[in-house]
């Protein structure tokens, strides 16, 4: 792979090559890119999406839109640093192209500010519910009329894919979708490969997948177009990771390890005095000793600690990836960044703590149950409505639906089983928690 190609400014419906030093300074492609995605629909609704705890209503935990912001921050920080650095070291880039370090930084600031923008209601415990509908309730049935790769994307549904769906499929009077650069494409890919094989080596990228069949021939041109490796074997489709993915991950590492655990001690779900040591841990060759014992609220101290690590974090990213930029452009870097880092402990201590005192929690829980029945029972509406049975094809209770989701409308001229069944996976998919637990009450008729 080559930065020249992996820096992409190419759209969806691109007839002639988009050069960067013909770019407007004033407003560059890869800026458009955040743009578009932050005044899309689809990245408003993250405003009312689970981040740590479902359906919350203390005003200072975080949602799934406050945490894409940060994560964009610090990725736009991590991609200016390398991409100071990438440039230093291979100069033609800018004294030829006309690229800039802040072009990396706006790549990766997009890329990351979409990370979640697929994420279904209820965080990762939604898209256990949606898969679990068509592997054991009501969606098996579809099973025999779809091939394996297609039935995969269901019983694995994944908000990545959708993501990459939601940037990038057609819609009426909107072809491309937002029409973002392939770089930030490439970027936002974390796993650039299809559903099947399930998990076929230990590379990272091979840990989930990235697009949905529906999107495969979109996942192929951008592709193409940036010099991803092949890495798939038989016909399958899979890829080595655009670098920039590298640092989209890393930011999104470092919020939820920080500010998840931020989150808890706010909640009370984890000691202060024990959480700020194991803060303290990871930033004690930073941290000034009287700075830090001259602030009296917890939550000085909290945002002391937080900036220091953030901030650590981010300089060993930087650092880590621009040591093995050559074997990640060789696509034979299979690792999170942070698996190298020399915070490793640190940050895995972190994490232990997160998953037993936060995700693991009662609320959490018994809040994931109540998803879990919601997503089913609206799955199960939708699919009646949309792929009835024969004995349901008059049912007024259908129609009924079929007119209470008017996005879904363009799906009674699909003929295919496969395209209504993601649709309707990516239209639950999109709902807010809220919209959620609203329209599961309207269709168990309460709640009025």
């Amino acid at each position: 792979m080559n930065w020249e190609q992996l820096l992409s400014l190419k759209r969806s419906g691109d007839t002639n090559k988009r050069l960067r030093k013909e770019q407007d300074e004033t407003r560059l492609g890869f800026e458009v890119d955040y743009d578009r995605i932050i005044f899309s629909s689809a990245f408003r609704s993250l405003q009312d999406k689970t981040q740590v705890i479902p359906l919350s209503k203390t005003d200072f935990v975080h949602t799934r839109l406050t945490h894409s912001l940060e994560v964009s921050v610090v990725g736009r920080s991590l991609g200016r640093l390398t991409g100071k650095k990438v440039l230093e070291k291979h100069p033609h880039l800018s004294n030829i192209h006309g690229y800039q370090m802040n072009d990396f930084g706006a790549i990766v600031a997009a890329a990351a500010l979409a990370h979640d923008i697929g994420n279904p209601p209820f965080g990762h415990s939604g898209e256990k519910a949606i898969g679990e509908y068509f592997l054991n309730g009501n969606g098996k049935r579809f099973k025999s009329q779809i091939s394996d790769k297609e039935y995969q994307d269901l019983v694995k549904f994944e908000g990545n894919a959708n993501g990459f769906k939601i940037l990038t499929e057609d819609r009426p009077g909107t072809p491309g979708g937002l029409r973002i650069s392939y770089a930030t494409l490439g970027a936002f890919m974390k796993y650039p490969k299809e559903s099947l094989p399930h998990k076929p080596t230990k590379n990272i990228a091979d840990k989930k997948f990235g697009f949905f069949q529906s999107e495969k021939e979109t996942m192929l041109d951008v592709a193409q177009e940036l010099g991803l490796s092949k890495t798939g074997k038989d016909g399958d489709i899979s890829f080595s990771r655009h670098p920039l993915a590298f640092l989209v991950e890393a930011a999104d590492d470092i919020c939820y390890t920080i500010i998840d655990f931020e989150d808890g001690i706010n909640l009370g779900l984890i000691d202060e005095d024990y959480a700020l040591e194991y803060l303290i841990k990871l930033v004690k060759d930073t941290i000034s000793t009287p700075k830090y014992n001259s602030l009296q609220s917890t939550a000085d101290r909290l945002s002391y600690l937080r900036s220091l690590a953030i901030n650590t974090l981010i300089r060993e990213a930087a650092e880590i990836f621009l040591a093995n930029e050559e074997a990640i452009l060789a696509g034979e870097f299979h690792q999170a960044l942070f698996d190298k880092s020399k915070y490793e402990a640190q940050i895995k201590d972190i994490i232990k703590i997160s998953v037993e005192k936060i995700y693991q929690s009662e609320e959490v829980i018994n809040k994931e149950i109540a998803g879990y029945k919601m997503l089913e029972t609206l799955l199960d509406t939708y699919t009646k409505a949309f792929l009835p049975e024969r004995e349901d094809l008059d049912s007024n209770f259908n129609d009924l639906v079929l007119k209470s989701v008017p996005k879904l409308k363009h799906l009674q001229a699909e003929t295919s089983v496969y395209q209504k069944l993601i649709q309707v996976c990516s239209y639950t998919a999109s709902l807010t928690d809220g919209f959620t637990v609203s329209s599961f009450k309207r269709y168990q008729g309460s709640g009025f």
